[in-house]
């Protein structure tokens, strides 16, 4: 799962980009990794946070995503876990603190979807938090048409945790 190839654009970005699969491996991808796991952690009680390190991402029910400017900088990374036949769960999104505002996220989640339904999936879900550090990721997948929704998978509700899906 470390091969690392280009998928097409998906998005129009503020800046060329493109996709790839893989790169667990690249330095680059593990410290925005790490920062973002150290961040979840921080920001959520810790019976709400359920955010993977990345160690936890390269296994066969995960695709994950990179996307990269056009000089080859790192801009987002995203995961998508298969779960029930049909079903996959968005996970680990995020983007550099220089691609916020850019449409890096925006995106990485037009990736992840198109991905999705490559693998013959129809609903995507997730799972965040509601406080104002999770706002702009909220405001995010709503205008990418996620609606709130009841647990899925193996999560347990929390008065912290909001849950989404979307059919794709």
């Amino acid at each position: 799962m470390s091969a690392s190839t280009p998928i097409p654009n998906l998005e129009e970005m503020q800046e060329p980009h493109s996709i790839h699969e893989g790169e667990l491996d690249r330095t680059d991808v593990r410290s925005l990794l790490d920062q973002h796991f150290r961040e979840m952690r921080a920001g959520s009680p810790p019976s709400a946070c359920h955010v993977m390190p990345a160690d936890s991402l390269d296994r066969p029910d995960i695709i994950f995503l990179s996307l990269r400017g056009q000089s080859g900088e790192l801009r987002a990374v995203g995961a998508l876990r298969r779960l029930e036949p049909g079903h996959g769960e968005i996970k680990s999104m995020r983007a550099t603190d220089s691609a916020r505002g850019t449409g890096a996220g925006r995106a990485m989640l037009h990736a992840l979807t198109s991905r999705a339904r490559d693998e013959e999936m129809t609903r995507l879900y997730l799972e965040t938090g509601n406080d104002e550090m999770f706002a702009p990721a909220l405001a995010l997948y709503r205008s990418a048409g996620f609606v709130e929704c009841g647990p899925f998978s193996d999560y347990r509700p929390t008065d912290f945790t909001v849950f989404l899906t979307r059919e794709i």
